[in-house]
């Protein structure tokens, strides 16, 4: 796919590159992309589990085993989706990782910090860089970025210092993002998810440390309901933009937490 399709009445498919599509909401955006007509390349680190998502979820695939904290590794993505496809007109940039939970900021080794770092933060700036190269050299030009927040990008977990870093930082970079991209067609948006249901999050059921130092258990939503408000977004014109969404599960602790 070549160019831009319409879509219904908000009017816009195409080529999507979603990062993290191995499990989790990558695999659930991967899928609800692709039933609305998406060609799809799938990245992540496990070759298996995105050869799973895109097996289960059928449609226009390509599938490109990637470390997004290596530059070369995103280098190689973006130049093997253009080999195919010829132009990428969404990222999806959900690749990320909690780090070690529950450790005192006292005790968290530099290691752990900088994969934490590399990974949502160091990652997500490359993916994002590889695509608006892209998006602002080709015909026709633009695209739309969206980022995985959180509601960590509002509000922190007790003893989360790394994973809350780097989501604060992902806000920024996309308000930056955004601002940069305005004279390419560039729409660069950010979706902030609390509590979706995913192997990350399985923890929830059981209790997590709250602010007040009790052990609690939180409820979580379906993931299916974040993939279509990702859709939703992703499908928009590119002369209107969500640039902010927060979904998450309704009685989970996020208006009043800390």
């Amino acid at each position: 796919m070549n160019a831009e399709e319409t879509n219904g009445r908000t009017g816009r498919t195409g080529v999507a590159v979603v990062t993290g599509a191995g499990s989790g909401i990558g695999r659930a955006v991967t899928r609800e992309l692709l039933r609305g007509g998406w060609s799809v390349v799938l990245a992540g680190r496990r070759a298996q589990a995105l050869e799973e998502t895109a097996e289960k979820a059928g449609g226009d695939t390509l599938i490109v085993p990637t470390d997004v904290s290596r530059p070369a590794d995103v280098e190689a993505l973006f130049a093997a989706t253009v080999g195919r496809f010829g132009r990428v007109d969404l990222l999806f940039n959900n690749a990320g990782t909690s780090g070690p939970g529950g450790v005192p900021v006292e005790e968290l080794p530099y290691e752990a910090w900088r994969h934490v770092v590399d990974t949502n933060l160091n990652g997500a700036f490359l993916c994002a860089q590889a695509a608006y190269r892209q998006m602002k050299g080709q015909s026709p030009q633009g695209g739309r970025i969206i980022n995985n927040g959180s509601v960590s990008a509002h509000v922190p977990r007790p003893r989360s210092v790394a994973y809350t870093a780097t989501k604060h930082a992902l806000t920024g970079l996309t308000k930056s993002l955004a601002l940069d991209g305005r004279p390419y067609r560039i729409a660069v948006s950010q979706i902030d998810i609390g509590n979706a249901a995913t192997e990350m999050t399985e923890r929830m059921r059981a209790g997590v440390l709250q602010a007040n130092g009790e052990i609690a258990p939180e409820p979580v939503m379906d993931v299916a309901d974040v993939a279509r408000t990702v859709r939703h977004m992703a499908e928009l014109p590119l002369e209107a933009n969500v640039q902010f969404a927060t979904v998450l599960a309704t009685g989970m602790p996020y208006v009043g937490r800390g």
